[in-house]
């Protein structure tokens, strides 16, 4: 069959090529891992809700916000941070993208520290997985679920930004891989404006 033939039938040569997704393999995986974690820590949410919700004498240990504002500065700043490193990557600034990626990571490890602390200063009166002062012991095992799993992934993302940062440096990598890290930095980040109003603003002492 000859192009005069396939071009009789409607078709060209140009239609009958190209991959079948047009996503690069490795963004697709990076959608599908965001995809299947966002059930998890979806499921982790809803059963604190209904958890909290059906115990009575659920404890509101939270006086203020100050510390819980910052690090939520801190992740908006950084997304704002990846979303530069990934413009300078696609424009060709490769120092640049540099230096805006390991600012994420700096702002990363910012906000594990104020969360670790946070977590010290609960354990210090007395707040355990397992029992705290203000009532049930409920609350120890399902904040530390909720946050811990959210800090695992800061702490991941941070170890990510490094590793593909510098192994962009050396030119292993590329844009695409800058980017790659962006989104699941940035999926970090919206998870955290879901764990906020669940775990800190409905949990303010009155």
């Amino acid at each position: 069959m000859g192009q005069a033939d396939l071009t009789m039938e409607g078709h060209s040569p140009g239609l009958m090529t190209g991959p079948p997704f047009a996503i690069p393999t490795k963004k697709l995986a990076m959608w599908l891992f965001i995809i299947a974690d966002t059930m998890t820590f979806s499921a982790c949410l809803v059963a604190y809700g209904f958890l909290r919700n059906a115990t009575p004498d659920w404890p509101r240990p939270f006086h203020g916000m100050v510390n819980v504002a910052l690090m939520t500065f801190i992740l908006l700043t950084s997304s704002l941070t990846m979303f530069l490193g990934v413009r300078a990557a696609k424009a060709g600034d490769k120092a640049g993208a540099l230096r805006w990626t390991m600012i994420t990571a700096l702002a990363g490890i910012g906000f594990a520290f104020l969360h670790i602390r946070e977590w010290l200063g609960l354990i210090s009166e007395g707040m355990t997985l397992f029992k705290n002062p203000w009532g049930t012991g409920l609350f120890g095992s399902a904040f530390f679920s909720v946050t811990g799993l959210h800090i695992t992934h800061v702490i991941a993302g941070v170890i990510a930004l490094i590793v593909v940062g510098m192994r962009y440096k050396g030119g292993r990598y590329n844009a695409d891989d800058i980017e790659i890290v962006g989104l699941y930095w940035h999926f970090v980040d919206l998870v955290w404006m879901f764990v906020v109003p669940f775990v800190y603003l409905l949990n303010l002492a009155h």
